[in-house]
This record gives structure tokens, sequence and C-alpha cells, in this order.
């Protein structure tokens, strides 16, 4: 028996970094990689970095006060650390957003699959369904269900999962529709592969991409989306801090004390390059012959 014939079988981890050295090619998306993982840490690990106490700790000696060595980013009109607050407003921002693209992404990948793989009455149902919930602008969808839902984090989960849902479930449904055609699912029928076989091991893995790709687009809409209704009054309840809400608390003092809304303004639109960088990046990976 030749040696040759023998293949040794593929490690993961080899595979892991074989994907990330060709990915580390694509410079924007190594940007994106590095500005959201840094902003992931700092959302992880804010209890250790944040000087102060983002709700408890006041100063009402220095309210307002402008940046300094104490407060790298000044106070706000309760004499509260900026810089503490912006720090746990990255937890609260990206989990609320985190939280609303999977949640959304998994209803709208089963609506998808079941629309495009069986069709008839169930597509058309399903269809006019997104149809409808599409034909609104996503963000006074979102307004409106928060004003019917009330002001919380779970709500303000809920409202945009419902908002995004719909994007997902027609992104799956065209994908699907394009690969139940292929010759060998025709091929994997005949042989008896039953329909939950043929949806999660065959179709389903052929719609990664573009859903990744996806994902990371709307997770910059989440937190956009999050940001507006929080500075709305709508979104994440005082006093949490999140990224909306310092904005909505410093809407009234722009021109006396811009640091209190520059600085949140700064990382909402770090974290949203970095994730339009790396989706970018993703999107060149994964599919290189899109123009």
């Amino acid at each position: 028996m030749s040696t040759n014939a023998i293949k040794k079988p593929k490690n993961f981890s080899s595979s892991f970094f074989a994907h990330f050295k060709n990915f580390s090619r694509r410079k924007q998306g190594i940007v994106g990689l590095l500005i959201i993982t840094t902003i992931l840490l700092i959302a992880i690990f804010a209890p250790l970095i944040a000087p102060y106490d983002p709700v408890d700790d006041v100063n009402y000696s220095n309210l307002n006060g402008a940046p300094s060595k104490a407060h790298l980013f000044g106070t706000d009109e309760y004499g509260r650390d900026i810089f503490s607050r912006v720090i746990y407003g990255a937890k609260v921002s990206i989990q609320i957003s985190f939280i609303t693209i999977l949640l959304s992404a998994s209803i709208g990948v089963v609506m998808g699959l079941i629309s495009g793989f069986f069709g008839g009455f169930i597509d058309v149902l399903i269809m006019r369904l997104v149809d409808g919930l599409m034909s609104f602008p996503p963000l006074l969808f979102a307004i409106a269900l928060m004003a019917a839902f009330g002001s919380s984090i779970k709500n303000i989960i809920l409202a945009l999962a419902i908002v995004y849902t719909p994007m997902f479930a027609r992104l799956i449904r065209g994908c699907v529709l394009s690969i139940k055609e292929k010759e060998y699912i025709d091929s994997i029928k005949v042989m008896g592969g039953s329909n939950i076989r043929i949806l999660f091991k065959h179709i389903l893995p052929n719609c990664v991409s573009p859903l990744l790709i996806q994902m990371t687009t709307y997770f910059a809409y989440a937190i956009l989306a999050e940001a507006s209704l929080s500075f709305l009054g709508l979104g994440v309840p005082q006093p949490e801090p999140s990224w909306g809400n310092i904005l909505y608390d410093g809407r009234q003092y722009m021109i006396d004390s811009p640091w209190i809304t520059i600085f949140p303004g700064i990382a909402i639109g770090i974290t949203v390059l970095g994730l339009n960088l790396l989706g970018d990046g993703l999107r060149d990976y994964l599919d290189p012959n899109l123009d």
C-alpha cells in the first residue's frame, strides 16, 4: 500500500490558522477585527478598567467638569465620571446589539429555510409577513414598538429583533431558492435524504457566508439604533449607562459642556467603523469574486 495514498486528517487548529492567515491579507478586515476585539475586551473588563462607579459615584462639587487628570473625559450634570460611563456603556450597548442580532438571525434563518424550501402557501404567508414588517422604516418602526412596549433593555432587544428578523429571513430564503434546485440536492432526495437533513446539512452551510456578512452589518445598525432610541428617551432606562443614554444626558449641555456628548459619540463611531471594516473584510474573503 502506497504511503502517498494515506492522507493525514486536518487538525481544527491548523485549519483555523490557515483561514486566519488568508483573512489577514485583507487589511481592512484585520483593522476592523482589532478595533472590535479591543472594544469587546473593554466591555468585558469594564469593572477593572473604569476608575469610578458609573452610577453611584457622584460629585456635586464638580458638575459638568471639563476633562482633567482625575476625570479623563470630564464629568456630567451629576458629577459622574464620563470615562467610566463610556466604558460601562460599551458593555451595555454591545450586549444589547449582540443579543438582538443573534435572536433576529436565528428566527430569520428558520423562517427563510421553511419559506424557501417548502414554498407554496407557507412561502406566501411568511413572505407577506416579511413584506409587511419591511414596509416600515426600521428606526420609526422601532420607535413605535418601544412606545408601545415601554423602556427596558429586554424591550429594546425585542423591538429591534422584530425590526431586523425580516431582513435575515429574506436573505436566507433567497439563498435556499438558489441552492435547492441544484442537481446534488435532487440526488440526495432520490437517495432518501430527509428534508431536515437536506436543510441543515446541505443547504444551510452554503448560506453561512452571506449570513455572517449580514450579521456583521446589522450589528453596526443595532448599535446605532440602540443609541438613537436611548437618545430619544425610549431606550435603556436611567441611570443605567449606555452610549445613547450618555448622549441623552448631554444633549442640553452641547454648547457649554460638549465633552459629555463628544466621547460617547466617538465610541459609537469607532465601533461602527470597526464593524463595517470587518464586514468588508469578511465579504472580500468569503466571496473574493464579488465586485
